[in-house]
């Protein structure tokens, strides 16, 4: 199995307020989700519960993918979604339900991809060239002696998209 990770970035590694995305950009919503379509994501429950609302209960599973939220919180039970509860449980489930050709993705938050960036055999990181300091969430320093750039797509802003961006995908080294 290849374990991944897929975030947008700006200029300080900031990536969310108060459980939200720092910007709207079209661009990065339609990569991420020819990226992750038809494959595992997973996230923690705070990003589960920001993805929206099934039935009127926070949390909304994304269609066209296997979701596994990771958390916690024992009580937290879905049964639109798989729930695991340590990173043990889930490299056993993901061992058990996966081929070595398969890639899963971890989507975060801030903590998720500090607990995994050094276990993670890809990143797929949407750099977006603006700065936000009211950011309280950030992804993790990616120390380029332990990754290689392997592709590189860049993109200025338009009409649509306010922000210049970079889709990069790095490799562990």
């Amino acid at each position: 199995m290849i374990l991944s990770i897929i975030s947008a970035i700006a200029n300080n590694n900031e990536i969310g307020r108060k459980n939200e995305l720092l910007w709207d950009l079209p661009i990065d919503m339609k990569h991420f989700k020819e990226t992750t379509s038809g494959h595992t994501v997973i996230m923690g429950q705070k990003t589960f519960e920001s993805l929206g609302t099934t039935d009127g209960v926070l949390g909304r599973p994304l269609p066209n993918r296997r979701n596994i939220v990771i958390t916690l919180d024992k009580e937290f039970k879905r049964n639109d979604c798989e729930v695991v509860y340590s990173i043990d449980e889930l490299e056993s489930r993901l061992k058990e339900t996966m081929e070595d050709d398969e890639e899963a993705f971890i989507i975060g938050g801030g903590q998720i991809y500090k607990l995994f960036i050094d276990k993670a055999d890809r990143l797929y990181i949407t750099h977006v060239d603006a700065e936000f300091p009211n950011a309280d969430t950030f992804f993790p320093t990616i120390d380029m002696d332990k990754w290689k750039v392997v592709k590189e797509d860049k993109h200025e802003k338009d009409e649509k998209n306010i922000y210049n961006v970079n889709f990069v995908t790095y490799e562990r080294k």
